[in-house]
Formats: structure tokens, C-alpha cells, sequence
């Protein structure tokens, strides 16, 4: 797990809706990385519809949210169309961010259930190594609202 403070890694991965989403156009702007084992499972639906029945509050906190798995990007497409995901899904098809964040298993074929809510500066805010897929979305907010709620470096409102 990489530890708060630290930086998040550099990333370039091919969303659900063919857009690629690189850390460096998110600069500014706090974000949360979930991993998840996989597209239209039990627990992935539970945890995707968390942040879904939660967008409201993710939106007033100005956080992205990208759910991250094996998957390739026509079964997020289908996941996300199915569950009405507000959110981009990436597909980590090579596990280079897996790896480098610490969700890549070596005897299970599919990431470990990890977020990381990283700050508007690039740095981990906070790293969530267990995760309950029901109460995640609320357990994010709640965290963020505690480092002082929208951590933008430039103002929109």
C-alpha cells in the first residue's frame, strides 16, 4: 500500500468509454482509485452503486471517482450502462497500476478491493487497504469532508 503523503503514480488507462484518463489531467482536482475484482459481481455492483446512489454528495465534494479492474473496457462499458455508473471504469489490462499500488495478487487473477483518495496536490490523502463495497462510498466522503471537504488548488465555484 502506498502510505498518505506519499505521491499517487503516474497512470494512463482506457476507460469504459474509450476516453484514456492519465494523472496528469487531473491535476487539481481530488480523485478516488478503487480497485475491484470484477465487472458485475456481487461486491463490485455493491460497491459501484454505492458511489452511483451516492453521486450527489461525490459531486458537491468536487472528488472524481474511477473504479479500476482487469476487465476490458467493453464489459466496464456494459457494467457501467447495466448500473447506470455515473463514473468511469479503467481497464488496468497489463496490472502496471495494480502493481505499482499494491492491488496486483500473485495467486488470485484479479486485483485486491483498495482505494486511494488522493488530494488535488497528487498525494495520497488516505489509503483504504480493506474495503466494505456497501459503505465505501459513505466511508470516502465522510474521510474527505475531514481533510476540509473540496481540495481544489484553483477556484470553481
Amino acid at each position: 500500500m502506498i502510505e498518505a503523503g506519499s505521491p499517487f503514480p503516474d497512470f494512463s488507462l482506457v476507460a469504459h468509454d474509450g476516453s484514456t484518463i492519465s494523472s496528469d489531467g487531473l491535476e487539481g482536482t481530488p480523485f478516488l482509485v478503487y480497485f475491484y475484482p470484477k465487472a458485475d459481481t456481487p461486491g463490485c455492483t455493491k460497491e459501484a452503486c454505492s458511489f452511483r446512489d451516492s453521486w450527489a454528495g461525490v459531486q458537491m465534494a468536487g472528488l472524481r471517482v474511477f473504479g479500476v479492474s482487469y476487465d476490458k473496457p467493453e464489459t466496464n462499458r456494459k457494467f457501467a450502462e447495466k448500473y447506470g455508473l455515473q463514473f468511469l471504469l479503467l481497464s488496468d489490462r497489463d496490472k502496471t497500476l495494480a502493481s505499482a499500488v499494491g492491488a496486483k495478487t500473485i495467486l488470485i487473477p484479479v486485483p485486491k478491493r483498495i482505494s486511494y483518495l488522493v488530494g488535488a496536490d497528487g498525494l495520497v490523502l488516505k489509503a483504504f487497504p480493506k474495503v466494505d463495497p456497501s459503505r465505501h462510498a459513505a466511508e470516502v466522503l465522510s474521510d474527505l469532508s475531514a481533510f476540509g471537504g473540496r481540495e481544489e488548488t484553483s477556484p470553481s465555484d
